[in-house]
């Protein structure tokens, strides 16, 4: 399934500690100085992360580098590479270092790296340590310039997830977000289980809060929300958004939305309307959660892109998809990844993009002069 290619050139980086202090004063949080950029849509691809790592089998190194290199190429400015967790129980994450060394690092190209506890971070700082200890003639990016940390919004997930109460975990990732801070990393938090949780059912808005208050005050730029099980419902969104913004600046919140039921899409477009700006999605639909029994994959990239098509909003991209998300490169490479995990790519609107793409090639090689729909 998984044929081997040769690993590419692994390009020297420079990660000293004044490299990385740098970008800390201007990178916090995201802000838009005119109403056309209160419209754009900032999109963080979780394919390579919490896409992958519910997969059965175990991922070469090669496939998740090639999958991080396409989506820099098709316009993604925030993509989450990978996580320095324990094999022993994610084991589809094993290769972080590698991968993120091997990757291709594009400017003004964020790779997340997913950080649980402080023996993640110590793994991580010994990473950066290495680098910071090489002689480099040439200034390249660092390997990353951020980290994700993520507790949940009810106790029993917290436990089955990092076999901790909601308070512990936040009490483990306080010094953990601090130590990274201090390094000139971005920190950036998750809250797990926002809207139902698979062991506890239905989740008070109001805890919802206060977490995402906590990580706040612990320093992340952003927080993103998770409807982690995938039922919530637009309603349920627009009640718990209307809870978080009491204490949370909209700016600094972000939506993670599955697609279990089918409402992720209307899940996005009610948040937006609620002024959030950020909408974490993985290429394909890939995901699910090895905690959240029955949860199916994260909202696909190409269909996030594709309903904001033609809308109040647009998507921010780099100027590798001319300042968008380039949606042709997303549909294919939703194909490709998906292949690789030998299935289907779940993304509707990639399976009608790429089938339309396929009737219009046939149609032109017969010379058929009928409308393309």
């Amino acid at each position: 399934m998984f044929p081997q290619s040769p690993r590419p050139f692994i390009r020297p980086l420079l990660t000293t500690r004044s490299r990385i202090h740098t970008v800390k004063p201007q990178l916090q949080h995201r802000r838009y100085a005119s109403e056309a950029k209160r419209n754009l849509v900032n999109i963080v691809e979780v394919g390579p992360r919490d896409g992958l790592q519910n997969e059965k089998g175990v991922i070469p190194v090669s496939v998740k580098v090639e999958l991080i290199n396409r989506l820099g190429l098709a316009g993604c400015q925030n993509i989450e590479a990978g996580s320095f967790v324990s094999p022993k129980w994610v084991p589809q994450m094993a290769g972080t270092a590698e991968v993120i060394t091997e990757m291709e690092r594009l400017p003004d190209v964020h790779y997340a790296v997913l950080v649980p506890n402080q023996k993640g971070l110590d793994n991580l700082t010994s990473l950066l340590a290495d680098y910071n200890a090489s002689s480099l003639e040439e200034p390249t990016l660092p390997p990353t310039d951020e980290i994700s940390i993520f507790t949940a919004a009810t106790d029993a997930f917290a436990r089955a997830n990092t076999n901790s109460s909601v308070r512990e975990s936040l009490a483990r990732l306080a010094p953990v977000a601090r130590s990274a801070l201090d390094l000139g990393l971005r920190v950036r938090g998750y809250v797990s289980v926002v809207i139902a949780c698979p062991y506890s059912g239905a989740v008070d808005p109001v805890k919802v809060r206060e977490v995402a208050k906590e990580l706040i005050e612990m320093g992340c730029y952003e927080v993103s929300l998770g409807d982690t099980v995938g039922m919530g419902a637009p309603h349920q969104i627009s009640e718990m958004l209307e809870e978080v913004k009491k204490d949370i600046p909209v700016d600094r919140i972000a939506g993670h939305f599955h697609d279990t039921y089918g409402t992720a899409i209307a899940n996005v477009f009610t948040a937006l309307s609620h002024g959030v700006r950020t909408i974490d999605s993985s290429v394909g639909g890939l995901g699910g959660c090895p905690y959240s029994p029955g949860a199916t994959g994260n909202v696909a990239t190409e269909d996030v892109v594709y309903a904001l098509k033609g809308s109040q909003y647009s998507v921010a991209g780099s100027e590798y998809g001319n300042g968008t998300l380039d949606l042709e490169k997303l549909v294919e490479i939703g194909w490709w990844i998906s292949k690789k995990l030998g299935r289907e790519s779940t993304s509707r609107a990639g399976r009608a993009l790429r089938a339309k793409k396929s009737r219009e090639a046939a149609m032109n090689k017969d010379g058929d002069t009928r409308a393309k729909l």
